[in-house]
């Protein structure tokens, strides 16, 4: 049977503190998202519940989107024409530093982008396509 004195104890104690706390922290970071070279539209999300802009423009045809998120909540984009959604298009980012991409085939003409999380329905702004 091994007996320990109580400094024994103590310094077992400390060591398996700073052990635990050495595992909590990471000296390693994940590399930075970024965007696909290839993108025709990059929005946005920021704080305030907002875009980075009220008014993007693109070019008609396949339009590749980048989402970026530089905000602390979750976000997702979709687009609106004449009160009707895109079908098949959602973009979300769950936290700050996500970024998600995708692609839209939209005619010439504005569509509405807006978030639709629930309470974000002042993240909106304009796409003019030509």
């Amino acid at each position: 049977m091994t007996r320990f004195t109580r400094s024994s104890l103590g310094l077992i104690s400390a060591l398996t503190a700073v052990g635990l706390l050495g595992a909590c922290s990471s000296s390693s970071s994940s590399p930075a998202q970024t965007l696909p070279a290839s993108i025709d539209l990059e929005v946005r999300a920021v704080s305030g519940l907002k875009f980075d802009q009220t008014n993007y423009s693109a070019a008609a045809g396949e339009i590749s989107v980048g989402y970026v998120n530089e905000d602390s909540i979750r976000h997702n984009i979709v687009v609106v024409q004449d009160e009707t959604m895109i079908s098949g298009f959602e973009l979300q980012v769950n936290k700050n530093g996500d970024i998600d991409s995708g692609s839209v085939t939209l005619e010439a003409g504005t569509y509405l982008l807006l978030c639709t999380v629930p309470g974000h329905q002042s993240m909106k702004a304009e796409l003019t396509v030509s």
